[in-house]
């Protein structure tokens, strides 16, 4: 049993309103008006809407090529939240594509209070799940339409319910059916959102505290007979659909190339040294993990506590891993957050209610490197729309004053030890900030949006209802998912194909400078007179250039009355 004090471990209605309340807070601003990123957002977007072209559930692609790095749950999903929201229409605004992701954001938090408060009591857990509804990596993965924020939530739902087993076991009666199918069905769907991540977590977590406890014969309490096969009927209809549809290609590429060629080669320049994650724990943690970092004396001093000791060997295996893999992103790690909350609440509470606890150096130097941090954090906010926009933008100095004052009051209001203070204060912090980077800086830093300016042109110039835009110079799959599934992408000699192939309703686009010569060279030599009809700059984050597009059209064609067609899904 836990050497912690008992607390009352069951939620209240209260509180899941609080904490729904708090998340959609935390993960609207922005969400409706930020246009679609690249890349990984855009790709997962375009795909799921080509299931809704071409009425095909079981492979993947994006245009023409096989997109098979990931399963399909989240394509199901966003093309179910599209269907749901248009009423049947094959296509919708990015925001549509992003309902799952908020959906599983907001789960997350929930279920990461439901462990906590299961672990340490319904205060920490309520708390944990506060603090990651604030923490910058769960807000960025909830207004992005992609499978983190909902491989999170599955990965939180197993853990919880392994939890449960795990500190249930010496009780005289077995955890019911439904929490152990809870277990199976999560395992099944994080496997059809992520592929074998999940086993990372929990089998890492499992081999751990088998390590530490010496047995593992709890196990038998997830009744696996049972639940193996509930967990394969929902993996094994679309693996076996998806292997005999692409003959054993999907398997080959998502597990050899995908998952375990992470392990050993860097893929698409991501990668970064042991130690990464440790140091940009800082920012994705925050504005928490100064508090994290303070709860350390505490986990280590409660070590043998079994609450405390699930939560270490959910954090520590996966982290190493992660740690070793040579391919790295920031918002890995996520995984365990939850875990790191339902500790770091647990301490703090013990911290604050320690009133002859001092104040030594180490937490000087936590505080010290933790507004180190913040102040880059905010320094970032200014430089990076800056750098973007091409010019001071206001709005971003307002963001990092916000940053700021929320990094100095969270160390102002630990050193006090005001618990409710702090934690209300640093919640209005959070949501002031990100209200102004996510709801006002962001949307309105045009240079950055250059796919949503393509599409303006287009809608403004297409000689045809039936136009397709050839690009070359600016190629981003936000681009196809704005402008088309049939967007020709390609080279300025490809541009001066298409437009020769269908000049009465052909547009080109070329980047200015040597591609769009290569492009004028091309069609001149050809005989086919086109003309120019807009061009627009920005900055092409995805490669970090600025760049100028032209649009084109040939002399013979003449602009069309305005046919109202949406360029989206042609």
């Amino acid at each position: 049993m836990s050497h912690l004090p008992a607390r009352l471990t069951a939620l209240k209605p209260i509180h899941i309103v609080l904490l729904v309340a708090v998340s959609l807070a935390m993960f609207l601003p922005g969400f409706l008006t930020i246009p679609p990123f690249d890349r990984d957002e855009s790709r997962y977007a375009q795909a799921s809407h080509q299931m809704l072209e071409t009425r095909d559930f079981v492979d993947i692609r994006f245009q023409d090529e096989a997109r098979h790095k990931k399963p399909v749950g989240i394509y199901w999903l966003q093309s179910a939240s599209v269907t749901l929201l248009t009423g049947g229409a094959e296509h919708g605004p990015i925001w549509m594509y992003r309902i799952p992701s908020l959906l599983g954001a907001i789960a997350a938090v929930l279920l990461t209070a439901w462990a906590g408060a299961r672990l340490f009591g319904a205060t920490v857990g309520v708390g944990a799940g506060l603090m990651m509804a604030a923490t910058v990596i769960l807000g960025v993965e909830a207004r992005m339409a992609k499978t983190d924020a909902v491989l999170l939530a599955t990965i939180v739902a197993a853990q919880g319910a392994l939890l449960r087993v795990y500190l249930d076991r010496f009780k005289p009666i077995p955890p019911g059916l439904g929490l152990v199918l809870t277990f199976w069905i999560a395992v099944g769907a994080s496997i059809l959102v992520k592929g074998p991540i999940i086993f990372m977590v929990t089998g890492g977590t499992i081999l751990m505290l088998g390590l530490m406890d010496r047995s593992l014969g709890w196990l038998r309490l997830l009744r696996p007979a049972i639940g193996v096969p509930v967990m394969l009927a929902v993996v094994l209809p679309w693996l076996v659909a998806i292997g005999i549809e692409t003959r054993g290609a999907f398997f080959s590429y998502a597990i050899g190339h995908e998952f375990l060629g992470k392990a050993h080669s860097v893929q698409e320049n991501h990668w970064g040294p042991p130690g990464y994650y440790l140091l940009t724990f800082w920012l994705t943690f925050w504005p928490w993990s100064l508090f994290a970092a303070l709860a350390l004396p505490w986990v280590w001093k409660n070590r043998a506590d079994p609450a405390v000791r699930f939560c270490i060997a959910w954090i520590v295996p996966t982290w190493l891993i992660f740690e070793i893999v040579t391919t790295k992103l920031p918002h890995y790690t996520i995984v365990v957050f939850p875990a790191i909350a339902c500790l770091t609440v647990a301490a703090a509470l013990e911290r604050f209610e320690a009133p002859s606890l001092k104040r030594g150096w180490g937490f000087w130097a936590a505080a010290g490197f933790y507004l180190l941090i913040t102040a880059v954090f905010g320094a970032a906010a200014v430089w990076g729309a800056m750098d973007v926009q091409g010019a001071l933008v206001p709005l971003s100095i307002l963001a990092a004053l916000l940053i700021v004052a929320t990094g100095v009051a969270a160390v102002v209001l630990e050193k006090q030890r005001e618990p409710n203070r702090l934690m209300a204060g640093v919640l209005a912090g959070a949501f002031a900030i990100w209200a102004t980077v996510h709801g006002a800086v962001l949307p309105r830093l045009d240079a950055m949006w250059v796919s949503p300016r393509v599409q303006a042109v287009v809608d403004a110039h297409r000689p045809c209802p039936t136009t397709i835009l050839a690009a070359a110079g600016y190629t981003e799959p936000s681009m196809v998912f704005l402008v088309g599934t049939r967007t020709v992408l390609g080279g300025p000699e490809k541009v001066a194909e298409h437009m020769l192939a269908d000049p009465a309703c052909a547009i080109g686009m070329v980047k200015e400078g040597e591609d769009s010569k290569l492009f004028l060279d091309a069609v001149r030599t050809a005989g086919l007179p086109v003309r120019e009809v807009d061009a627009i700059s920005g900055f092409n984050y995805s490669r970090g250039h600025r760049l100028t597009l032209r649009f084109f059209v040939a002399e013979t064609t003449v602009p069309a009355e305005p046919t109202g067609a949406p360029s989206a899904g042609q």
